[in-house]
């Protein structure tokens, strides 16, 4: 009988599937191995100083826990709390990907993102368990627009337009497009018009649609696509024409 794979060895192995580039590979070989396992094992790789390869195992680590939660679905919690901690002062550390990961569990599976989404939206709320440091921050606003554009309707009764609205004016681009892409499936009819002033917008940002899916563009642009959605959305006609009601 073959010896099982020990933790040590299946993180490095999991780590030169991640650095392989190839996700429909990394999910199949990972498909093979208990969920439980492949996500302690993934989670290391949250903490690589290589963008590429973390990026990777954020969509690794959200297909997995999704997985897990249609098997058990107390054991994907722990998966979670385990994120959430990391993003806790009290952890000692910084919870590189944590938010990026939880957004994509919660994306691939609707009872995760049914418990957790309220939590993922109050690391971007000043009122609630607001991450000061931006780069988390910024993780947390992507969980958000990602959340906000396949599964919409979680956010309602929220508040979330008020709350990511703000970020329209935040002094990282990034985050400013972070937020155009969200509000153009969760906003109001006052944002439809806000997106349309930021369209004039000239500072680039890189941005990734999906985890595996950068765009490079100005805040501009993405806020132009953002207005197109958002009008369309609400279907207010005095929203195309620029005036209030």
């Amino acid at each position: 009988m073959a010896r099982r794979e020990g933790p040590g060895a299946l993180r490095g192995r999991i780590r030169r599937l991640l650095a392989g580039g190839d996700i429909d590979a990394v999910l199949e070989a990972l498909g093979e191995i208990p969920a439980r396992r492949v996500a302690s094992a993934v989670i290391p790789a949250l903490y690589t100083g290589d963008e590429r390869v973390r990026w990777m195992a954020v969509a690794a680590l959200g297909h997995t826990v999704a997985r897990l939660a249609g098997e058990d679905m107390e054991a994907a919690r722990v998966v979670m709390r385990r994120l959430m901690w990391s993003l806790n002062d009290e952890s000692g550390g910084i919870g590189w990907g944590a938010p990026e990961a939880m957004a994509e569990a919660m994306a691939g599976h609707g009872g995760l993102a049914e418990e957790y989404t309220r939590i993922l939206f109050s690391y971007i709320r000043k009122d609630a368990n607001y991450l000061e440091y931006s780069p988390l921050r910024r993780g947390a606003l992507w969980g958000v627009a990602r959340l906000a554009r396949t599964r919409p309707g979680l956010f309602r009764g929220l508040d979330c337009a008020r709350h990511i609205r703000p970020y329209l004016e935040d002094a990282d681009p990034a985050a400013r497009a972070l937020a155009a892409l969200a509000l153009a499936w969760v906003g109001e009819a006052e944002d439809c018009r806000a997106l349309e002033a930021l369209s004039a917008d000239p500072a680039g940002a890189v941005l990734r649609l999906g985890p595996l899916e950068q765009r490079t563009g100005a805040v501009g642009a993405f806020a132009a696509e953002a207005a197109a959605r958002c009008r369309a959305r609400c279907g207010d006609p005095s929203v195309l024409g620029g005036s209030g009601p």
